[in-house]
This record gives C-alpha cells, sequence and structure tokens, in this order.
C-alpha cells in the first residue's frame, strides 16, 4: 500500500509511434486507463498517423506529435538528442506526474521530477540477437549504448513476457527495477460461420516476421493464405509475396474482422517480444499455429500449434494438419480463447498501476 501522503499518477504523458504495434499497445492501455479516470497525452514519435488512427485516439485522450523519430527509425544518434527538449515542456504544458516511454532509450538523459517508466516492446539489439545472431556493432553499436543509457535512468523497466526480459538480460546484462507485464487485448468478433483461409497480418517488410516461410509454405496450402501489412517499410525494406493473397494494409477494424472469419491464424515470426497479432487472433477463437518460439511457448503453450521456425514444409503440414480436421481447429480455437481470456486490458492496466505507484513512491522517497 501506498502512504496516504504519496499521490498516485493519474496524469500520464505516454510515448507511441504510428508504424507498428506499439500504437496499438499505447491505444488500448490509454483507452482502460482513461476509463478509469486517468488523464493520458500521448507523444507520437516518427511518421504522423493516419486520419483513422488519430480520430480513434483524440477520441478518448490528447494526441500531441513530436520532431524526434523513433531509434529504429534513425541511423544517427544524435538525432534523438532533442527528445529531452520536447519531452519536458509537453511534460509540463499537461502536468503529468508520471511519463511512460514505450522505448528505453527515450529515457536517456530525460531530467523530470516525476516517475520514468521504460517498455521494452523490441529493440535492434535484441531483434539482430533472434532474428541473425549477431550483435549491435558498428552503424547500430550506439543502440546499445542509449538503450543501456535508459534502462539505467529509468525510475521502472516493463517486458511485455519473461521471454523478453531473459533476452534483454543476456544482451545488455543486468536490469535493476525489471518486470514482467504481459499485454491485454480488446475482446475480438467470431463470425457465426468460419471460412476456409488462413490469415496473417505482420509489417511483412520486417526481416523477423518471416514473410519468406510464410510465402513458401503458402504454394503447398490448400486454403488460400492472406496476408495483411505493408510490404515495404520506411527505409527502402522491401518484402516479395508470391503465394500470398496481399492484402496490403488494411484497417485495424477489417483486421479483427478477419480474424475471428479465417479458419486458420498464422504467424511465422522469428522476433515477437509478445505478439499482439496472435493474442487478437486468440480473442476470437480462431486457432493458432505459431513459430515454435520462446515467447510464444511461453504465453502460448497447450493452446496452439508449433511448427520449426524456419521449416516452410512443417508450416504446410501444420496448416494441412488443421484444414483437414474441423474437430481439431474447434478444439484449438477454444483453447485459444480461453488462454486469451486471461491477458485482458483490464489486468494489464492493474499491473501497470502498481508499477507506477511504486515507482512514484519510489521518486517521492528520495
Amino acid at each position: 500500500m501506498l502512504q496516504p501522503l504519496i499521490d498516485r499518477p493519474k496524469r500520464i504523458l505516454m510515448t507511441t509511434d504510428a508504424v507498428g504495434g506499439i500504437w496499438r499497445y499505447s491505444l488500448d492501455l490509454a483507452r482502460e486507463l482513461a476509463s478509469q479516470g486517468f488523464s493520458i497525452v500521448l507523444a507520437g514519435l516518427g511518421p504522423e498517423p493516419c486520419e483513422e488512427q488519430a480520430r480513434e485516439a483524440q477520441s478518448f485522450t490528447t494526441l500531441a506529435w513530436l520532431k524526434t523519430p523513433p531509434d529504429w527509425m534513425t541511423h544517427r544518434e544524435d538525432d534523438l538528442d532533442r527528445l529531452p527538449g520536447e519531452l519536458g515542456p509537453l511534460a509540463s504544458a499537461y502536468a503529468a506526474d508520471l511519463v511512460h516511454l514505450n522505448a528505453p532509450a527515450q529515457a536517456a538523459g530525460l531530467d523530470l521530477p516525476c516517475p520514468v517508466i521504460a517498455v521494452s516492446h523490441s529493440c535492434v539489439v535484441t531483434w539482430l540477437h533472434a532474428v541473425r545472431g549477431k550483435a549491435a556493432t558498428g552503424d547500430w553499436g550506439w543502440q546499445k549504448r542509449r538503450n543501456r543509457a535508459g534502462f539505467d535512468r529509468a525510475d521502472a523497466v516493463v517486458a511485455p513476457s519473461r521471454s523478453h526480459a531473459d533476452m534483454l538480460q543476456a544482451c545488455y546484462g543486468p536490469i535493476a527495477r525489471l518486470s514482467v507485464v504481459h499485454n491485454g487485448g480488446l475482446p475480438g468478433p467470431t463470425a457465426g460461420h468460419r471460412e476456409p483461409f488462413v490469415f496473417a497480418a505482420a509489417r511483412w517488410w520486417d526481416e523477423g516476421k518471416n514473410a519468406l516461410v510464410l510465402d513458401a509454405a503458402a504454394a503447398h496450402c490448400d486454403w488460400p493464405v492472406f496476408a495483411a501489412g505493408p510490404l515495404k517499410g520506411p527505409d527502402g525494406q522491401r518484402a516479395h509475396l508470391d503465394n500470398c493473397l496481399s492484402l496490403g494494409s488494411i484497417g485495424h477494424a477489417e483486421v479483427r474482422r478477419l480474424m475471428g472469419r479465417a479458419g486458420i491464424f498464422v504467424s511465422p515470426s522469428l522476433y515477437e517480444p509478445f505478439g499482439l497479432a496472435a493474442l487478437e487472433a486468440a480473442s476470437s477463437g480462431t486457432p493458432l499455429v505459431l513459430a515454435d518460439i520462446a515467447t510464444y511457448r511461453e504465453i502460448w503453450d497447450g493452446a496452439a500449434v508449433f511448427y520449426d521456425k524456419r521449416d516452410a514444409h512443417a508450416l504446410a503440414g501444420c496448416i494441412a494438419s488443421l484444414a483437414g480436421d474441423e474437430g481439431m481447429r474447434r478444439r484449438f480455437g477454444r483453447r485459444a480463447a480461453r488462454r486469451a481470456g486471461k491477458l485482458s486490458l483490464r489486468a494489464q492496466a492493474a499491473t501497470m498501476r502498481e508499477i507506477y505507484d511504486q515507482a512514484a513512491l519510489a521518486v517521492a522517497g528520495r
């Protein structure tokens, strides 16, 4: 319990970006906190949100956009040096009593009187470790230094899975005040009748999403494989899908609708600190076929079908087994839905509130 004289944080400044999964994480958590009486300001980095994204965010929070890029979208460390000068005045203007940063590097050099929470959703260092088996050196070496400085500055550090927390410490060394808080998700729509297609959703230009294996497996599937998400990345990265049916970038509501209609959901990712798309599909009772990586085993073991992450024939075999057995699809759909029910936004927000409160108490006691 907090001491009575310690004010619990209620005005939160939270960073976000509109490109990847951090957008959905920040919106869903901010919406849940706002429903509990918190006041949230979302401070965005990188490309500005589309009209649909902005409209959703502004329906329950204040949205401000900064000039500093996200750390993973720049090759120049000094591009990030102006972030403290942008976040400080914003925190002061909105009288924020806690800053929630959705990238540890954003905490480096930040001088604020209020608690600072850093959440590591992913980073170049752990991405290179998981996807390419390499260390971050050369042009990316500064990423490790910057994140290390952010971990040391933050009053609390959060990882979305135990697997990612372990990888962080394997790559960076011990991290003080590190907690694990699984992401939560909104319940998804469920179609009255499942349709015979496979659905996958990711930023396919990201090598870690493993588009090559998905596309190779699709060549051997009787069911069509629909892939939602962009093929071209912000720095010219590009994926090619010859056998999947690419849907390109579609709205989040349409993604959720297709998840609810699909007979099978697949995530072939080599690197997922959490894997929000799998949770969203599971919340619709869609049977999951997942790459056998530590994060997915941690969260979905016993509730999904797993395959060797780099074996396209193994993936095609798992899809064929489920496609040919309706009873098996129903069983795994029910298992996925039950597991997803334990990963609620309410539970996530409650745990984050405890971390906020503990950080506030620690800062007040200095």
